[in-house]
Protein backbone atom coordinates (compact mmCIF):
# COMPACT_ATOMS: atom_id res chain seq x y z
CA UNK A 1 0.00 0.00 0.00
CA UNK A 2 0.91 3.05 -0.58
CA UNK A 3 2.46 5.62 1.91
CA UNK A 4 0.08 8.81 2.50
CA UNK A 5 1.49 11.57 1.91
CA UNK A 6 1.56 14.74 5.18
CA UNK A 7 -0.12 18.07 4.70
CA UNK A 8 2.78 19.47 3.99
CA UNK A 9 4.21 17.23 1.43
CA UNK A 10 0.88 18.06 -0.15
CA UNK A 11 1.35 21.08 0.09
CA UNK A 12 4.69 21.63 -1.10
CA UNK A 13 4.02 19.67 -4.16
CA UNK A 14 1.08 21.37 -5.04
CA UNK A 15 1.76 23.45 -8.94
CA UNK A 16 -0.74 25.51 -10.60
CA UNK A 17 -1.49 23.10 -13.03
CA UNK A 18 -3.11 19.81 -10.26
CA UNK A 19 -4.66 17.20 -12.78
CA UNK A 20 -8.02 16.18 -11.78
CA UNK A 21 -7.56 12.73 -11.58
CA UNK A 22 -5.47 13.50 -8.68
CA UNK A 23 -8.52 14.54 -6.81
CA UNK A 24 -10.97 11.75 -8.06
CA UNK A 25 -11.87 10.92 -4.76
CA UNK A 26 -13.89 13.66 -3.36
CA UNK A 27 -13.51 13.53 0.12
CA UNK A 28 -9.46 14.10 -0.21
CA UNK A 29 -10.50 17.09 -2.42
CA UNK A 30 -12.72 18.52 0.37
CA UNK A 31 -9.49 17.97 2.78
CA UNK A 32 -7.00 19.47 0.00
CA UNK A 33 -9.26 22.44 -0.43
CA UNK A 34 -9.20 23.50 3.23
CA UNK A 35 -5.66 22.75 3.59
CA UNK A 36 -4.80 25.35 0.88
CA UNK A 37 -7.03 27.86 2.42
CA UNK A 38 -5.30 27.75 5.38
CA UNK A 39 -1.98 28.31 4.34
CA UNK A 40 -3.29 31.10 1.91
CA UNK A 41 -5.32 32.43 4.68
CA UNK A 42 -1.70 32.73 6.86
CA UNK A 43 0.00 34.48 4.53
CA UNK A 44 -1.87 36.99 4.40
CA UNK A 45 -2.46 37.59 8.81
CA UNK A 46 -0.07 37.12 11.22
CA UNK A 47 -2.78 35.16 13.28
CA UNK A 48 -5.70 33.48 12.21
CA UNK A 49 -8.29 31.24 13.76
CA UNK A 50 -11.14 28.41 12.49
CA UNK A 51 -13.81 31.69 12.84
CA UNK A 52 -11.65 33.58 10.14
CA UNK A 53 -10.97 30.33 7.76
CA UNK A 54 -14.59 29.14 7.89
CA UNK A 55 -15.95 32.59 6.65
CA UNK A 56 -13.67 32.47 3.14
CA UNK A 57 -14.73 28.41 2.87
CA UNK A 58 -17.40 26.89 0.31
CA UNK A 59 -19.88 25.32 2.63
CA UNK A 60 -18.89 21.85 1.92
CA UNK A 61 -15.49 22.82 2.76
CA UNK A 62 -16.73 23.67 7.00
CA UNK A 63 -16.57 19.92 8.35
CA UNK A 64 -12.58 19.36 7.11
CA UNK A 65 -11.84 22.72 8.86
CA UNK A 66 -10.81 21.27 12.03
CA UNK A 67 -9.04 17.90 10.49
CA UNK A 68 -6.97 19.98 8.04
CA UNK A 69 -5.95 22.62 11.00
CA UNK A 70 -4.97 19.68 13.43
CA UNK A 71 -3.08 18.66 10.21
CA UNK A 72 -1.31 21.30 9.20
CA UNK A 73 -0.30 21.62 13.17
CA UNK A 74 0.71 18.17 13.02
CA UNK A 75 3.03 18.63 10.18
CA UNK A 76 4.49 21.76 11.95
CA UNK A 77 3.28 24.11 8.85
CA UNK A 78 1.41 25.82 11.95
CA UNK A 79 1.31 26.55 15.60
CA UNK A 80 -0.98 27.85 17.82
CA UNK A 81 -0.20 31.92 19.52
CA UNK A 82 -1.18 30.80 22.87
CA UNK A 83 -4.27 33.00 22.81
CA UNK A 84 -7.69 31.58 22.22
CA UNK A 85 -10.78 33.53 20.92
CA UNK A 86 -14.75 32.58 21.14
CA UNK A 87 -15.99 29.97 18.61
CA UNK A 88 -18.43 32.39 16.44
CA UNK A 89 -19.75 28.78 15.18
CA UNK A 90 -23.15 28.08 16.68
CA UNK A 91 -23.41 24.91 17.45
CA UNK A 92 -20.17 25.48 19.33
CA UNK A 93 -22.06 27.62 21.56
CA UNK A 94 -18.80 30.32 21.89
CA UNK A 95 -16.19 27.64 23.13
CA UNK A 96 -13.11 28.64 22.66
CA UNK A 97 -10.60 27.89 20.11
CA UNK A 98 -6.95 28.56 19.38
CA UNK A 99 -5.36 31.59 17.23
CA UNK A 100 -2.74 30.09 14.98
CA UNK A 101 0.22 31.67 13.01
CA UNK A 102 2.58 29.96 10.11
CA UNK A 103 5.45 28.31 11.31
CA UNK A 104 8.75 28.73 9.59
CA UNK A 105 8.29 25.73 7.92
CA UNK A 106 5.01 27.44 6.82
CA UNK A 107 6.27 30.29 5.41
CA UNK A 108 8.81 28.05 3.28
CA UNK A 109 6.25 26.24 1.79
CA UNK A 110 4.24 29.20 0.93
CA UNK A 111 7.20 31.40 -0.26
CA UNK A 112 8.37 28.05 -2.38
CA UNK A 113 4.70 27.98 -3.88
CA UNK A 114 4.63 31.29 -4.72
CA UNK A 115 8.04 31.81 -6.80
CA UNK A 116 6.49 28.43 -8.85
CA UNK A 117 3.47 30.44 -9.45
CA UNK A 118 5.77 33.25 -10.86
CA UNK A 119 7.62 30.56 -13.48
CA UNK A 120 6.42 30.73 -16.68
CA UNK A 121 4.40 27.64 -17.80
CA UNK A 122 6.40 24.86 -19.74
Amino acid sequence: MARRLTAAERLAAATADIRLETFADQSSWDRFLVEQAVLHFGTRHAEFSANDVRDVLPELGHGYLGAAISSLHGGGIIRATGQTVPSTLDSTRGHRIFVWELTARGRAIAAARAAARQQPAA
